[in-house]
């Protein structure tokens, strides 16, 4: 239990000093007008709390991911908390604040669009072709994985539950974002959260379950290679560039920059700790 409650602390504790240091680096001004004040146009640009964003956000980057990728990690032993609490606070954080930051700081555009700003059009092409082609199949993956948990719990036929699915990827992308993603997405990401603390509880409560230690001598479950295998499959809790295609959602409903280092660097934190909890529980 010692090692899983170390890992924890690390990453919150990171929240209060590293991620303090980044926004210095960045030059966080409260006093700076965000986008949406400017350009609210009661689609995209609407204002939002904090508490929203960081729930949306937080949502919009968990899902599945670190739910499945730690529990497959799982079996490389103790070493996952490893790469899971460090990929996270200097990779994973890190990339989805500065993300982030970039698109609140160049008026809520996407990746595409500040790499045409900074780097040109032909960068801007490779990066929007590969965004595509990502987001396709991260989507596809989520809505297969997603579909596939509520076949077994109710047994509608799996293409049901994948046509629903993206019918309300459809709506949810085509209506203002107070309709759907405002409403809808802060109460899935509680319910996430609660989920993620019943998993947590049951492992402490349960006398005959002990989250794995790591030692000198026991850092490891298996005799493979765990580079570059253990690092690709928790990929969601440690680090995930998909994450830089979500960041715009929240960057066009930040009220002020100082909301930036809770709901991005802070929601990737969570998404580590949810890792961890996963990770404890195989």
């Amino acid at each position: 239990m010692y090692s899983f409650i170390i890992c924890c602390l690390l990453l919150i504790a990171s929240y209060f000093i590293y991620a303090k240091c980044i926004e210095k680096i960045v030059g966080v001004d409260e006093n700076r007008q965000t986008p949406v004040w400017r350009l609210e146009d009661g689609v995209d640009y609407m204002p939002m709390s904090r508490i929203k964003l960081y729930l949306v956000h937080f949502l919009n980057i968990a899902g599945l991911g670190p739910i499945f990728g730690a529990i497959q990690g799982a079996l490389f032993g103790p070493v996952a908390f490893f790469w899971i609490v460090f990929g996270t606070i200097f990779i994973g954080a890190v990339h989805d604040f500065f993300s982030g930051f970039l698109s609140l700081r160049n008026d809520g555009l996407t990746m595409p669009g500040i790499i045409a700003k900074y780097l040109g059009p032909t960068a801007q092409k490779i990066i929007a072709f590969i965004t595509v082609i990502t987001g396709i199949l991260v989507a596809s993956s989520f809505a297969t994985g997603s579909a596939s948990l509520l076949v077994n719990l109710t047994n509608i036929p799996l293409h049901i539950w994948l046509a629903i699915i993206f019918v309300y990827f459809l709506i949810a992308t085509l209506f203002p974002i107070d309709k759907i993603i405002g409403k809808v997405y802060p109460i899935f990401g509680i319910l996430f959260l609660i989920m993620t603390i019943l998993v947590i509880g049951s492992l402490i409560t349960n006398p005959g379950y002990t989250i794995p230690e790591f030692t000198t001598q026991g850092l490891y479950l298996t005799d493979k290679s765990i580079f570059p295998y253990l690092f690709v499959t928790i990929a969601c809790g440690a680090i995930s560039g998909f994450h830089a295609s979500q960041s715009p959602i929240v960057a066009r409903c930040m009220k002020n920059e100082n909301d930036a280092r809770p709901v991005f660097y802070g929601a990737m934190v969570l998404e580590g700790i949810t890792a961890l909890i996963w990770a404890a529980a195989h």
